[in-house]
C-alpha cells in the first residue's frame, strides 16, 4: 500500500468530500492562495476556487460562529484555525452555541460544521502556540472530539467529521504532519467513536492521545525486552469515547496507564481514569497512572522537550505497576 504523510492524508479527506458536496467548504487563515501555513491545502484553491476555498482574517471568533450559521443553513464547513491554542477566542462559538443549537431546536437544526486546529508541541514554539487543548473542550455536551495520530486515521476521520450532521472538534498534532503511514486510495470512513487496539499485550493497558501513541509504541518495545507486555490503546476520538475497546482491554490487564501531551491537572486522563473506575473497579490491579506534561507554561524553543512527556516517561509508570 502507499505510503502518504498525515498532511497530505488531510489534504486528500478535503478534496475528496469538496468534489463528493458541493456544499462542502473550507475557510481559514492561508488555507488558500498560499495553500497552508505548513502546505497542508496545497492545490485545494485552483481546484474549488475562491468560492470554496476561502481566505480569511484573523477573526478567530467572528469565523466560529459564521461556520455555525452557514451549517445550519445547508452548508459544511471546515474551518482551520491555525494553533489549537487560539480556539480560546472563538471558545462560546465552538462550545457553547453549535454544540446546542440541535438540542435547543428540537433537532430541526443541524451543525454540520468541522472546526480544524493543530495542537501539541515538537515545534519549539512556546507557551502560546504549542498546548495540546481537548481538555479546554470535554465538559461541552453537544461537541464531538476527534484526536487523530496516524495519516490514515487522519484521513477517515476527518471525512467521517465532515459527514456528521454535529459540530466536530478536529484537533491535528503538529509533530506528527510529517509523519508518514500506509492510506488506500480507495475510499474508506474511520467512524468516530472507534478505538484502535495498536498493540496486543496482557500485562498494562496503555491508553495514549496524539503522539504519546509513537512514544508507546517504543516504551512496549523497551519493555517487551524486559519480559513485560504492554498493550497500546488509541481512542482516536474522545468524544463520543469508545468505552467497550478501553474496557476490555482494562480487564484483560488490570493495570492502566494514560498518556497525554497536556498539562495532567484537568487534563483528559483524569476523566477516562474516573470512568475506568467507575466501570472496571473490579478488574484493576492497581492504581491507575497517569502520564502528561508538568503545570507549567511550555517554555520557547529547546527546553520544551524537559515539561513533556516521552517514551521514558511511559517505561517508569509501567515499571511501577509492574
Amino acid at each position: 500500500m502507499r505510503q502518504i504523510s498525515y498532511a497530505q492524508a488531510l489534504n486528500e479527506a478535503m478534496a475528496e468530500e469538496m468534489r463528493k458536496d458541493k456544499n462542502v467548504f473550507l475557510m481559514g487563515e492561508d488555507v488558500g492562495v498560499m495553500g497552508g501555513w505548513l502546505g497542508h491545502t496545497i492545490g485545494l484553491y485552483e481546484e474549488f476556487g475562491a468560492e470554496r476555498v476561502i481566505d480569511t482574517p484573523i477573526a478567530e471568533s467572528g469565523l466560529a460562529n459564521i461556520a455555525n450559521g452557514m451549517a445550519m443553513a445547508g452548508k459544511r464547513p471546515i474551518l482551520e484555525i491555525q494553533f489549537g491554542d487560539f480556539l480560546g477566542l472563538a471558545f462560546d462559538a465552538v462550545g457553547n452555541q453549535g454544540p446546542k443549537f440541535r438540542y435547543m431546536s428540537g433537532g430541526e437544526l443541524k451543525v454540520p460544521a468541522v472546526f480544524r486546529s493543530l495542537q501539541g508541541g515538537g515545534f519549539g514554539a512556546a507557551a502560546q502556540h504549542s498546548q495540546c487543548v481537548e481538555a479546554w473542550f470535554m465538559n461541552l455536551p453537544g461537541l464531538k472530539i476527534a484526536v487523530p495520530t496516524t495519516p490514515y486515521d487522519v484521513k477517515g476521520l476527518l471525512k467521517a467529521a465532515v459527514r456528521d450532521d454535529d459540530p466536530v472538534l478536529f484537533l491535528e498534532h503538529k509533530a506528527l504532519l510529517g509523519v508518514k503511514g500506509e492510506v488506500p486510495e480507495e475510499e474508506y470512513i474511520v467512524p468516530l467513536g472507534k478505538a484502535k487496539v495498536v498493540k496486543e499485550g496482557k500485562d498494562v493497558t496503555i491508553i495514549a492521545l496524539q503522539n504519546l501513541v509513537y512514544h508507546s509504541i517504543e516504551a512496549a518495545k523497551e519493555l517487551e525486552e524486559e519480559g513485560i507486555s504492554v498493550e497500546i490503546i488509541d481512542p482516536r476520538t474522545l468524544i463520543p469515547l469508545d468505552s467497550q475497546t478501553i474496557f476490555s482491554s482494562v480487564k484483560k490487564t488490570g493495570k492502566v496507564v494514560i498518556a497525554h501531551e497536556a498539562p495532567k491537572r484537568g487534563g483528559v486522563g483524569g476523566e477516562i481514569s474516573a470512568f475506568i473506575t467507575e466501570n472496571c473497579f473490579e478488574s484493576l490491579k492497581a492504581p491507575i497512572k497517569r502520564v502528561a506534561a508538568l503545570n507549567i507554561p511550555i517554555p520557547f524553543g529547546i527546553p520544551e522537550k524537559y515539561c513533556l512527556p516521552n517514551k521514558d516517561h511511559i517505561v517508569k509508570a509501567v515499571k511501577e505497576l509492574v
